[in-house]
């Protein structure tokens, strides 16, 4: 045994036989290196793809997906390409966007519902009522204006001495959706081009008046203006609030507050002659 330990000792003190062995373990560590890295890239691994085209605020059911093998490297150049289909059951294609046939998912093009227009119309929170604004193709600067957008609301309006009043009335509004005439989504992929007709928001009860008493005064020189901002504007938006005090009592000096305790008179009948007459002086100027 001493004899072998010896032996061995002297061999692999050898210069020689060490440069050998360090030459035949580099060999063996790139060989199976390289093969382990063809092995990564052509493996196929297996995802999912649309079976038929899915046009916006489509809901994905196990019917719309199919399953294919591509290679890893595939995958791996993929940006946000889904590979689990359990990701996508019960999601929907995101608003304005389409997936084609035989075309992967990706993360991007995928939504939860409480994301589209028409849930967080219907799930607007207590104490806010929505309200349309009337806008056109110019309006919205040439259609650029997009649900989720955070923008401004400024007003145009005569005071008593035909001076032009021009002002932001609120700020940091949020956009939930835009609309054309037929009350169709504008941003929703679909064959024809749509005109946006109105933008849609949610606001606190009170703007909403303040808006809707704007609207009604007298005279067509009012206007309620649409005024987009930039992405900062939208990825950090501020309070939802009124901006100028002297129009909001412009507005407000236009139109005849009603108080509560006159609501809840008992003596107030709906088929008495009172109600015409409450009527009458609580009109809009």
């Amino acid at each position: 045994m001493g004899n072998v330990m010896t032996t061995l000792k002297r061999f692999l003190s050898n210069k020689n036989t060490v440069t050998i062995i360090g030459v035949i373990v580099g060999i063996l560590v790139l060989y199976i290196g390289y093969n382990w890295r063809v092995k990564q890239a052509t493996d196929p691994v297996t995802v999912p793809y649309a079976k038929v085209a899915l046009t916006s605020r489509h809901e994905i059911t196990s019917e719309d997906i199919g399953y294919m093998e591509v290679s890893r490297d595939v995958v791996r150049k993929s940006k946000n390409l889904i590979l689990n289909a359990s990701q996508l059951q019960g999601k929907q294609v995101q608003y304005g966007n389409m997936i084609p046939q035989n075309g992967f998912f990706y993360a991007e093009q995928i939504t939860d519902k409480a994301s589209t227009p028409d849930f967080a119309i219907s799930n607007i929170p207590d104490g806010y009522t929505v309200i349309y604004l009337d806008v056109d193709i110019n309006t919205t600067y040439g259609n650029s204006i997009y649900p989720g957008n955070y923008i401004d609301l400024y007003f145009k309006g005569l005071d008593e001495s035909r001076r032009i009043i021009f002002g932001k009335l609120i700020e940091s509004i949020e956009v939930l959706d835009v609309r054309d005439q037929q009350g169709q989504h504008v941003f929703e992929t679909s064959m024809e081009a749509r005109v946006p007709a109105v933008l849609v928001f949610a606001v606190p009860d009170e703007m909403f008046s303040l808006l809707k008493k704007a609207n009604y005064i007298s005279g067509s020189s009012v206007e309620i203006i649409p005024v987009p901002r930039n992405a900062s504007y939208t990825s950090n938006p501020g309070e939802t609030r009124v901006s100028s005090t002297y129009i909001r009592d412009f507005i407000l000096s236009k139109s005849v507050a009603i108080p509560d305790d006159v609501l809840d008179d008992p003596n107030l009948d709906s088929g008495n002659d009172n109600n015409e007459d409450n009527d009458d002086n609580n009109t809009i100027e």
